[in-house]
């Protein structure tokens, strides 16, 4: 089997809030660089399926489920289709953007014993030349609703990295309103990945994050240690989720509540029954 372009990125996460009371987290983890047009090739790694199961598996329906109804937002861009790659074309193609046989690279983490929860995963979108495209932040809460934010050609700075500021519309941190600016700074993938989301009240800068990741070959050796130095990775990214929320509350961190918003939360996928049945006014 030739090489995998497919590969692993190392990360540190880094998380730091200012305001309105000051809280800084890290932590390890690693994600899959994943070619989709590698799909076949990649569930003969050991210890890694597609679309199947297995001690870390890829299933291609946990992403962009453009075939579903989009809350609050546009209309759906294309019919349900069984390749992730042919929604993530679709998608862009109702944005304007043709990859025309480009490459696509999703930067996300895997099930591990089926269990899933991605707070972000990134698509990486180039053109037939190689040239970047597009890019995608899909973005699932805790509720696991899920939002892609959609980086055009417009947002591309120096021809290699995306920035693209705009109000987030979706409840990610029951810390943090849902008219928020998100500020993305999306920058490689290659030999490193660097992924920056600040949150915005107007001017203010209110929480910084930081995915910084190094590249690894993706093999099953590789899987088999990180078994062992990022243990049940899902889980622990949940938790951890979780015992930082308690620090917040702790700290006596305004919170918000989901319900008390509904038609400011926009082209989302899988609402949660407590906004499911609203529109915007």
């Amino acid at each position: 089997m030739s090489e995998l372009r497919s590969c692993i990125y190392e990360c540190d996460v880094r998380h730091q809030r200012f305001s309105p009371k000051p809280h800084r987290f890290d932590y390890r983890i690693f994600m899959l660089g994943i070619e989709l047009d590698e799909l076949e090739s990649l569930g003969r790694t050991p210890l890694l399926s597609v679309n199947g199961r297995g001690l870390y598996s890829f299933r291609e329906a946990d992403y962009l489920p453009t075939g579903e109804p989009v809350h609050n937002g546009r209309p759906v861009e294309a019919a349900a289709r069984p390749r992730l790659r042919d929604r993530v074309e679709a998608f862009l193609r109702g944005r304007g953007v043709e990859l025309a046989g480009g490459r696509v690279l999703l930067v996300t983490m895997p099930r591990v014993a089926g269990y899933l929860f991605n707070p972000v995963s990134f698509y990486f979108c180039f053109d037939a030349q190689g040239r970047p495209a597009a890019a995608i932040a899909e973005v699932t809460n805790t509720f696991r609703e899920m939002k892609p934010y959609f980086m055009g050609p417009s947002e591309l700075r120096d021809g290699t990295s995306f920035r693209l500021r705009l109000p987030k519309h979706f409840y990610v941190s029951p810390f943090s309103d849902v008219d928020v600016a998100f500020d993305f700074r999306l920058g490689g993938p290659g030999e490193g990945l660097a992924v920056m989301i600040d949150d915005y009240a107007g001017g203010e800068r209110t929480l910084a994050s930081a995915l910084l990741g190094t590249r690894r070959a993706l093999t099953g050796a590789r899987l088999a240690l990180y078994t062992l130095k990022y243990p049940l990775l899902t889980l622990r990214v949940i938790f951890l989720i979780h015992v930082h929320a308690l620090a917040l509350r702790l700290k006596r961190v305004p919170w918000f509540a989901k319900a008390a918003r509904p038609a400011d939360q926009r082209d989302l996928y899988r609402p949660h029954p407590s906004i499911a049945g609203t529109s915007p006014s």
